[in-house]
């Protein structure tokens, strides 16, 4: 059998077909062209394998971590139920869950370790009944200058009696201090502050506490100054004393052991136990104020606030 070839070389296709070109005929710049094409797209494929992948480990690990900041608030919110019934089976059953004297307490869980803080609203400067000197000191305390301080002080003794309410009886919510002259979020709410010479590295930031930390709109009497800064363990100046705890005060026992009507504040702090058995360093803090009511009220005690998201030292 004889077979015919073209006139370059190449056997031609059969009928109604076509006929591939072969590369290692191709001029030798058509065939460097091609090699630099395949060339940058393998790159750009790796660029896209390479992106996709980094997007894939992102996206996991912020799961991850959104998984464990709602498995810490979680355990953060258990903490704060479980102080505030231990504290009642305290008061009312004769056995000492908690020391009605004790600031806080810790509980070892098998998925982490929650600090619960417990605050009597007692430890606090009544805001409806203080003095104008007692505010200007307790805000002097926080660090606000003077001239600041007096101001404040000035508009919340003037808020507190106008002529269409009662006297003694305009602040029904301690965040009404929000529309007083001069009471800004950081002043109410606390801020951030550096300590030492501001390095972050030696002198990390401190938490600075705000009128909220030290304030209520509960309370006989008007509190002690010092009582309320230390519920906040601040020192004068505002920052944090070395080694304070805040919640130290005034116990625990009075009302809440005699005869209800008292109010206290949990702030629990929660870290997760890792499978190596050691605490994560993410901390998730969620906290309550909580009314115990009188012996044979319909409920023992209710949650008149809470808060998702708290703060902690």
């Amino acid at each position: 059998m004889t077979i015919k070839l073209g006139p370059d070389g190449i056997r031609p296709a059969k009928r109604g077909g076509r006929r591939a070109p072969r590369v290692a005929n191709l001029p030798l710049r058509e065939r460097g062209s091609a090699l630099l094409a395949v060339l940058w797209l393998s790159a750009a494929l790796s660029a896209i394998a390479f992106a996709m992948s980094m997007t894939v480990r992102s996206e996991t690990e912020r799961t991850a971590t959104s998984m464990d900041d709602l498995r810490s608030y979680y355990l953060a919110s258990a903490g704060v139920q479980k102080a505030m019934v231990e504290l009642f089976w305290t008061a009312t059953s004769g056995a000492t869950f908690i020391p009605t004297d004790r600031p806080t307490i810790d509980y070892d869980l098998p998925s982490g370790m929650v600090h619960v803080e417990i605050i009597p609203e007692t430890a606090k400067l009544n805001v409806n009944r203080a003095s104008a000197d007692q505010l200007v000191n307790l805000m002097t305390g926080l660090g606000i200058d003077g001239g600041r301080a007096s101001a404040i002080a000035g508009g919340i003794v003037l808020a507190r009696t106008p002529s269409f309410q009662a006297p003694q009886a305009s602040f029904q919510e301690i965040e009404e201090l929000l529309s007083v002259r001069g009471v800004t979020p950081d002043i109410f709410y606390g801020t951030w502050a550096a300590t030492g010479n501001g390095d972050a590295g030696e002198n990390p930031l401190a938490r600075r506490p705000g009128l909220n930390d030290c304030l209520t709109v509960y309370g006989l009497t008007s509190g002690d100054v010092n009582a309320a800064l230390a519920v906040a363990g601040a020192t004068p100046g505002g920052l944090p004393a070395e080694g304070a705890r805040p919640g130290a005060g005034p116990g625990l026992g009075g009302n809440l052991l005699t005869g209800g009507n008292a109010i206290v504040t949990f702030r629990a702090t929660a870290r997760l136990r890792l499978s190596d058995g050691q605490l994560s360093d993410m901390r998730r803090t969620v906290g309550a104020q909580v009314k115990y009511m009188p012996y044979g009220s319909e409920a023992p005690f209710y949650v008149l606030r809470w808060y998702d998201t708290a703060w902690s030292y």
